[in-house]
């Protein structure tokens, strides 16, 4: 995709997230864009992101609805205020409340695909659901409840 991600926009002192960090060198680092409505991230899972053989492991199906939710509220926010991404202040949200039910087992060696859709924007919350897809079957569905970062945790730049 030609066009930047959400987690680009992150100031550099909050990308280290492991799931969608791009200064973690050993995370997943995905990246999430706008399709229509939607947002959508791909991403492969590696022969190390096992549970079983030939599955992936639920840890990482979880990270990817995770940090594909936040990635989506912060994205979300700005286009609720109409502001571009990288306008200041900037938006960056965390988790409050993750949920995930596996609807099937997830195959290893497929690219994934997680899709999300904004539920709801109230205030510093927004709530998102997400879908995680193997080869056009659905593995996997997930509601993260996002938070807009406190100042507290923002660390100095």
């Amino acid at each position: 995709m030609s066009e930047k991600a959400f987690q680009d926009y992150y100031p550099d002192q909050l990308s280290y997230c492991y799931g969608c960090g791009r200064m973690n060198e050993h995370g997943l680092q995905i990246k999430s864009y706008w399709d229509g409505e939607e947002s959508v991230t791909r991403f492969e899972p590696r022969s190390y992101h096992i549970a079983i053989p030939g599955y992936v492991y639920g840890g990482l199906i979880a990270s990817l609805i995770d940090c594909h939710g936040t990635g989506t509220a912060a994205a979300a926010a700005y286009r609720a205020e109409g502001r571009a991404m990288d306008t200041e202040p900037p938006f960056r949200f965390v988790t409050a409340s993750l949920h995930v039910d596996y609807l099937r087992p997830t195959p290893l060696g497929v690219p994934l695909e997680v899709r999300g859709q904004v539920e709801e924007i109230t205030g510093r919350k927004v709530v998102v659901t997400a879908t995680v897809s193997a080869a056009g079957e659905m593995c996997a569905r997930g509601k993260v409840v996002a938070v807009q970062m406190p100042a507290h945790l923002m660390p100095p730049e």
